[in-house]
């Protein structure tokens, strides 16, 4: 009936999140010098930054709650 999914490992999965973080990190930074920059920033441009920086607290958070350290993962 239902397929059996491969059961991905917690560290795995942790070290996904971590990359992801940053990269929303970098991503959110970017936009928000960008935008900073601006003479005169767009609504869209306000937007976006708003909705980088939601996507790396909901990160920040989960990583908070799985208790990750970035430390404990480097590579």
């Amino acid at each position: 009936m239902g397929r059996k999914r491969k059961k991905r490992k917690k560290r795995e999965v942790d070290e996904l999140l971590l990359d992801s973080l940053f990269t929303v990190e970098r991503e959110w930074k970017q936009i928000k010098s960008i935008v900073d920059k601006s003479i005169d920033p767009t609504i869209e441009g306000k937007n976006s930054e708003r909705l980088a920086q939601a996507k790396y607290l909901f990160l920040l958070r989960e990583a908070r709650e799985r208790k990750i350290s970035a430390i404990r993962y480097s590579k």
